[in-house]
């Protein structure tokens, strides 16, 4: 049935059309214990994700306190679809109005590192470019086809598609998008945005596993008492062989 389709698919496809070829994801370094990074993540999450987006794993507190912010500013900055540090983050989107205009509900973030890495997040949100075809006049290079707008265009502007021309082994030619170019312009200077995509990542690098800095920290802990405690034994193995030998 699938082969028939596809079939078909390649039969209709026009021989002159653009097609995606898979692109390398861009490579990202995040730290869970720079909480300056995680604080400015979670505030840039908070204002421009969180109206589709949720993060129904994590509750505010959690969240004020492992970033050390203060519950007043949590709740003023922060706590912008609750007003009870206890609750779960959620969207201030309704799931059937997400259906409804993109064709979709926005996916939970919360665990979204875990299930596509950090990696992915990085490179689809510097992925997005112009595409008059779309609804939203945008389309993203790791993510073809994608159903939401591109919400930070103001920040980084709209880049543009780079083509290339391709001959298959029948001939036949077609153009292959392998990446995209700067177009026009936003606030952000690319260094300043590749820095707030970044911290953006790192902060869904901490929901995805809270506790990961924590559980870290007690790792080290743990493989100093194993490492103690193998000469503690090694010395009394000798102690109680010395006579033996």
């Amino acid at each position: 049935m699938f082969k028939r389709l596809w079939l078909i698919a390649a039969i209709l496809l026009p021989f002159g059309a653009a097609v995606a070829q898979e692109v390398p994801l861009q490579h990202v370094h995040t730290n869970i214990n720079d909480v300056q990074s995680l604080q400015r993540g979670a505030r840039d999450f908070m204002n421009y994700c969180s109206g589709c987006h949720s993060l129904r794993y994590l509750r505010y507190e959690r969240m004020g306190k492992d970033l050390q912010i203060p519950l007043p500013l949590l709740k003023k900055n922060l706590m912008l679809t609750s007003k009870k540090p206890l609750d779960h983050i959620l969207s201030a989107m309704p799931e059937a109005d997400g259906v409804k205009w993109f064709g979709v509900a926005p996916p939970d973030l919360t665990l979204m590192s875990r299930y596509m890495g950090n990696d992915y997040i990085y490179s689809f949100l510097k992925g997005f470019y112009a595409d008059k075809t779309r609804l939203w006049g945008v389309n993203n290079l790791y993510k073809p086809n994608v159903a939401m707008p591109f919400v930070l265009a103001t920040l980084q502007g709209v880049q543009k598609p780079v083509y290339k021309s391709v001959t298959d082994p029948s001939g036949h030619t077609r153009m292959e998008l392998v990446g995209v170019t700067p177009g026009t312009g936003g606030s952000m200077t690319p260094a300043q945005y590749d820095e707030f995509v970044t911290d953006i990542t790192n902060f869904l690098n901490y929901t995805a596993e809270p506790i990961k800095a924590e559980r870290r920290s007690l790792g080290v802990y743990v493989m100093l008492f194993l490492a103690l405690f193998f000469v503690l034994t090694y010395l009394l193995k000798k102690e109680y062989w010395k006579d033996v030998h």
